[in-house]
């Protein structure tokens, strides 16, 4: 086979959730029809109460209610490990439901968006970037988050250079090379391209943005020297520092941000109302202490309530300020 060939495969296959999620919505659109009110949302929901998520339907035949409900985390580099983390907490779900439950494995935002508006994916945690998109096109609700025992919740966005790098403010970033995570992400793309420029640098015109493709690889690059800084999400380099992935010695911060909603925890719109009650239920009672997942978020002891609404109010006016529109061709 030719090179040409080989690249044209590996382009077709990279670009394929976001073609087949592209035709589901465009399908789904046409199907639909009437009208109701809906904000941002795709025109496959409705929002009649204004909270900005799609409500739960009004035909009760429209309930879902699966023998096997599916679960998936935010896109990381090697989900199996990250199966294994939440396996005690999906045991607690499959209790307190009465269903079977399975990890999803997805391996970006744009998949696990597309499960869940294909109905192959019922509960989920979308990173803080990626989740309007998944409330307006998925017909995702967010419900809890990952908190302390006081309620207290959040990450920040920090710019992490090697500390033998030269670089001592944000204004040295100038003419450097600076990963960025995705395009859908809110501390490795849109909160630095909105907030940045106070900072006295602005991204893609003082410096070229480089996507890493994940916070992960960001700061793996910026510790082997591929880039000279990185904004990234402060609990994901944490996690990775306390699993050894990096020596916190050759780094320093040089920027820091207010406090953002970490990743959400969401059901899909329209399952059965009973199934929702308890897999609320679920998260709000599992005890965090002990397990595997406990462990890997260190710091947190419980899920909280959060509504989009109220919570996510920061998010979107940064994607605001971004010209972001939610829709499945800007989903990446």
């Amino acid at each position: 086979m030719s090179n040409t060939a080989t690249v044209t495969t590996s382009t077709t296959r990279s670009l394929l959730p976001l073609l087949t999620l592209g035709l589901l919505f465009a399908t789904t659109a046409s199907a639909q029809g009437g009208t109701c009110p809906r904000g941002q949302l795709d025109v496959a929901y409705c929002d009649r109460d204004n909270d900005l998520v799609a409500d739960t339907p009004t035909d009760r035949k429209k309930f879902i209610n699966p023998s096997t409900l599916y679960f998936a985390y935010t896109p990381v580099e090697d989900p199996a490990v990250y199966g294994n983390i939440w396996k005690p907490f999906l045991q607690h779900l499959e209790k307190v439901t009465g269903k079977r439950v399975k990890f999803f494995a997805v391996q970006s935002n744009s998949a696990q968006v597309e499960a869940m508006r294909s109905g192959r994916l019922h509960i989920a945690g979308f990173s803080t970037g990626p989740t309007p998109y998944a409330v307006n096109l998925a017909g995702a609700v967010p419900f809890a988050v990952m908190g302390s025992d006081e309620g207290k919740f959040g990450y920040t966005l920090q710019v992490y250079t090697r500390k033998d790098s030269g670089i001592n403010g944000m204004k040295d970033l100038k003419g450097k090379r600076v990963a960025h995570t995705s395009p859908t992400s809110n501390s490795g793309h849109q909160a630095p391209m909105a907030l940045f420029p106070e900072a006295g640098i602005i991204p893609e015109k003082d410096y070229k943005v480089i996507f890493s493709g994940s916070h992960d690889n960001s700061m793996l690059g910026v510790v082997a020297g591929d880039y000279d800084a990185a904004p990234v999400a402060s609990e994901v380099v944490e996690r990775m520092a306390d699993r050894k992935l990096y020596d916190p010695n050759q780094v320093k911060v040089i920027y820091e941000s207010d406090r953002f909603p970490t990743t959400s925890y969401n059901y899909a719109h329209n399952l059965n109302p009973d199934l929702v009650k308890k897999i609320r239920e679920a998260f709000f009672t599992f005890n965090f202490k002990g397990t595997a997942l406990g462990k890997e978020f260190e710091g947190v002891s419980k899920f909280v309530p959060i509504t989009y609404q109220k919570d996510w109010k920061v998010i979107r006016s940064i994607q605001k300020a971004n010209n972001v529109k939610y829709t499945a061709t800007e989903l990446k």
